[in-house]
Protein backbone atom coordinates (compact mmCIF):
# COMPACT_ATOMS: atom_id res chain seq x y z
CA UNK A 1 0.00 0.00 0.00
CA UNK A 2 1.23 3.33 -1.23
CA UNK A 3 2.04 5.87 1.95
CA UNK A 4 0.97 9.06 2.08
CA UNK A 5 2.98 11.90 0.80
CA UNK A 6 2.64 15.45 -1.14
CA UNK A 7 4.09 17.33 -3.74
CA UNK A 8 4.92 20.80 -2.94
CA UNK A 9 7.48 23.66 -4.10
CA UNK A 10 11.06 22.95 -2.92
CA UNK A 11 11.98 25.35 0.05
CA UNK A 12 15.18 26.66 1.15
CA UNK A 13 14.56 24.73 4.15
CA UNK A 14 14.92 21.57 1.51
CA UNK A 15 18.12 21.47 0.40
CA UNK A 16 20.06 19.38 2.95
CA UNK A 17 17.27 16.61 1.94
CA UNK A 18 17.49 17.19 -1.86
CA UNK A 19 21.48 17.35 -1.99
CA UNK A 20 21.62 14.25 0.09
CA UNK A 21 19.08 12.53 -2.75
CA UNK A 22 21.64 14.46 -5.21
CA UNK A 23 24.15 12.50 -4.03
CA UNK A 24 22.59 9.05 -4.43
CA UNK A 25 21.27 10.13 -8.08
CA UNK A 26 25.29 10.44 -8.54
CA UNK A 27 25.70 6.64 -7.28
CA UNK A 28 22.85 5.32 -8.89
CA UNK A 29 24.42 6.79 -12.36
CA UNK A 30 27.71 5.40 -11.28
CA UNK A 31 26.36 2.03 -11.39
CA UNK A 32 24.77 2.85 -14.82
CA UNK A 33 28.76 3.87 -16.12
CA UNK A 34 28.87 7.33 -15.65
CA UNK A 35 32.30 8.18 -14.87
CA UNK A 36 31.45 11.84 -13.20
CA UNK A 37 30.17 13.10 -10.82
CA UNK A 38 27.17 15.16 -10.38
CA UNK A 39 28.85 18.83 -9.09
CA UNK A 40 25.56 19.60 -7.84
CA UNK A 41 25.57 19.93 -3.86
CA UNK A 42 23.68 22.28 -1.11
CA UNK A 43 25.96 25.27 -2.00
CA UNK A 44 24.98 25.44 -5.30
CA UNK A 45 21.21 24.45 -4.91
CA UNK A 46 20.82 27.52 -2.72
CA UNK A 47 23.07 29.71 -4.51
CA UNK A 48 21.49 28.53 -8.28
CA UNK A 49 17.84 27.70 -7.03
CA UNK A 50 17.24 31.00 -4.72
CA UNK A 51 17.54 34.30 -4.81
CA UNK A 52 16.28 37.26 -6.70
CA UNK A 53 16.85 35.80 -10.22
CA UNK A 54 16.85 31.26 -9.54
CA UNK A 55 18.35 29.63 -12.65
CA UNK A 56 15.60 26.69 -11.80
CA UNK A 57 12.68 26.37 -9.49
CA UNK A 58 12.18 22.48 -8.14
CA UNK A 59 9.34 20.78 -6.58
CA UNK A 60 9.80 17.89 -3.89
CA UNK A 61 7.69 15.16 -2.97
CA UNK A 62 7.48 14.63 0.82
CA UNK A 63 6.51 11.91 3.11
CA UNK A 64 6.71 13.88 6.45
CA UNK A 65 9.46 14.56 7.66
CA UNK A 66 11.29 12.85 4.75
CA UNK A 67 11.83 14.18 1.25
CA UNK A 68 11.89 11.21 -0.46
CA UNK A 69 12.00 12.88 -4.45
CA UNK A 70 12.28 16.01 -6.28
CA UNK A 71 12.20 17.76 -9.87
CA UNK A 72 14.10 20.64 -10.82
CA UNK A 73 12.96 22.91 -13.63
CA UNK A 74 13.12 26.15 -15.56
CA UNK A 75 11.39 27.86 -18.11
CA UNK A 76 12.20 28.02 -21.90
CA UNK A 77 11.01 28.86 -25.53
CA UNK A 78 10.77 26.55 -28.67
CA UNK A 79 10.95 28.68 -32.00
CA UNK A 80 9.88 25.42 -33.90
CA UNK A 81 7.12 25.54 -32.20
CA UNK A 82 6.64 28.82 -31.11
CA UNK A 83 5.66 27.83 -28.02
CA UNK A 84 7.09 28.47 -24.53
CA UNK A 85 7.93 25.22 -22.48
CA UNK A 86 9.13 23.70 -19.27
CA UNK A 87 12.50 21.87 -19.03
CA UNK A 88 12.61 19.24 -16.87
CA UNK A 89 16.52 19.26 -14.91
CA UNK A 90 15.89 16.60 -12.72
CA UNK A 91 14.00 13.94 -11.82
CA UNK A 92 15.12 11.67 -8.82
CA UNK A 93 12.67 9.46 -6.82
CA UNK A 94 14.94 8.27 -3.80
CA UNK A 95 14.73 3.89 -3.92
CA UNK A 96 13.18 3.30 -0.82
CA UNK A 97 10.37 5.31 -2.58
CA UNK A 98 9.82 3.90 -5.80
CA UNK A 99 6.74 2.07 -7.27
CA UNK A 100 4.63 4.60 -5.20
CA UNK A 101 3.50 6.91 -8.08
CA UNK A 102 5.86 9.66 -6.50
CA UNK A 103 7.69 10.42 -9.69
CA UNK A 104 4.22 10.33 -11.87
CA UNK A 105 3.18 12.90 -9.31
CA UNK A 106 6.18 14.83 -9.50
CA UNK A 107 5.57 14.93 -13.51
CA UNK A 108 2.02 15.28 -13.13
CA UNK A 109 2.79 18.94 -11.06
CA UNK A 110 5.26 20.08 -13.59
CA UNK A 111 3.19 19.69 -16.14
CA UNK A 112 0.47 21.79 -13.89
CA UNK A 113 3.18 24.32 -13.64
CA UNK A 114 3.65 24.18 -17.11
CA UNK A 115 0.21 24.50 -18.15
CA UNK A 116 0.00 27.63 -15.61
CA UNK A 117 2.88 29.42 -17.26
CA UNK A 118 1.13 28.85 -20.80
CA UNK A 119 3.77 26.38 -21.75
CA UNK A 120 3.02 23.88 -24.13
CA UNK A 121 5.79 21.05 -23.46
CA UNK A 122 7.43 19.97 -20.94
CA UNK A 123 11.11 18.64 -22.30
CA UNK A 124 14.02 16.99 -20.58
CA UNK A 125 16.82 14.87 -21.66
CA UNK A 126 17.60 11.49 -20.39
CA UNK A 127 21.20 9.37 -20.14
CA UNK A 128 20.59 6.69 -22.59
CA UNK A 129 21.78 3.78 -20.39
CA UNK A 130 18.94 5.11 -17.82
CA UNK A 131 16.68 2.86 -19.16
CA UNK A 132 14.01 2.27 -16.04
CA UNK A 133 13.75 6.21 -16.49
CA UNK A 134 13.06 5.69 -19.88
CA UNK A 135 10.47 3.17 -19.48
CA UNK A 136 8.77 5.21 -16.77
CA UNK A 137 9.03 8.25 -19.02
CA UNK A 138 7.10 6.13 -22.09
CA UNK A 139 5.26 5.14 -19.78
CA UNK A 140 3.42 8.51 -18.83
CA UNK A 141 3.47 9.22 -22.24
CA UNK A 142 6.33 10.42 -23.08
CA UNK A 143 7.55 10.49 -26.64
CA UNK A 144 11.41 10.40 -27.96
CA UNK A 145 12.82 13.96 -30.32
CA UNK A 146 14.33 11.04 -32.34
CA UNK A 147 15.77 14.15 -34.95
CA UNK A 148 17.58 15.57 -32.35
CA UNK A 149 20.75 15.64 -30.61
CA UNK A 150 22.23 17.49 -27.56
CA UNK A 151 24.78 19.42 -28.49
CA UNK A 152 27.11 21.84 -25.96
CA UNK A 153 29.84 24.48 -25.88
CA UNK A 154 31.80 25.19 -22.67
CA UNK A 155 32.01 29.15 -21.87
Amino acid sequence: MPKYFRIRKMDIVDVPAVAALVKEFSLYMHALGETSDLKLDAESLERDGFGTEPAFQGIVAEESPLISGFLLYHSGYDTDAACRLVFVVDLFVTKRAQGQGIGFALMTEAKAIALAQGAKQLVWTIDRRNVQAERFYEGIGAKHADALNIMYLDV
